[in-house]
This record gives structure tokens, C-alpha cells and sequence, in this order.
């Protein structure tokens, strides 16, 4: 099987690729290293463990480079306050049919 032509369009591309290589090579290394019996298990420890980081350091790459503003940092937004009985509200009323 010919490997297919991947074109990276970016550095944080080409990091996550070169990541999940190292880990599909590993998970090479750890089936072809474990006992009869335990190559699905041990496979399994890696992959999860190695796949959560391969996730997180991609997820972190791609904020890290993102082109989007950051967020805005400042209060929260939250439930607005309504006016207390007999009080004016301020601002416009909507016409009703």
C-alpha cells in the first residue's frame, strides 16, 4: 500500500503529524514488546494514554496559533437585575398588537 500525499497546510499541522507518527510507532513497538496475551491490553494502556496527551497538545497548538482575537478577559456575564416593585424601567417598550 502506497502511503497517501499528505500536503500541511501549517507548523501546527505538521507537529500533529509528526505526533501521531511517534505514537503509531510506539504502538508498534508495544504490541511487537508484549507477552503473549497482553499485546491488546498493553496496546490499549498506551493508546489511551498517548492518545489523551496526543489530543491535548494538539488542542493547545492549534489555540496557541489560532487567528481568532484571544478572549476578552473582564467580568463574567450573568443574569440581569430587574427592577424592584414600583420602580421606572429604563428603555424602549415594545409596540403590542
Amino acid at each position: 500500500m502506497q502511503p497517501p500525499d499528505i500536503r500541511l497546510t501549517d507548523p501546527v499541522e505538521a507537529l500533529v503529524v509528526e505526533q501521531a507518527l511517534a505514537l503509531v510507532r510506539d504502538l508498534k513497538a508495544a504490541c511487537a514488546a508484549a507477552p503473549h496475551g497482553q499485546v491488546l491490553h498493553q496496546a490499549e494502556l498506551l493508546a489511551v494514554a498517548r492518545g489523551r496527551e496526543l489530543t491535548r497538545r494538539a488542542l493547545e497548538a492549534v489555540l496557541n496559533h489560532a487567528d481568532a482575537p484571544p478572549e476578552k478577559k473582564g467580568r463574567r456575564s450573568g443574569p440581569a437585575r430587574v427592577p424592584g416593585p414600583g420602580a421606572k424601567a429604563r428603555g424602549r417598550r415594545s409596540a403590542r398588537p
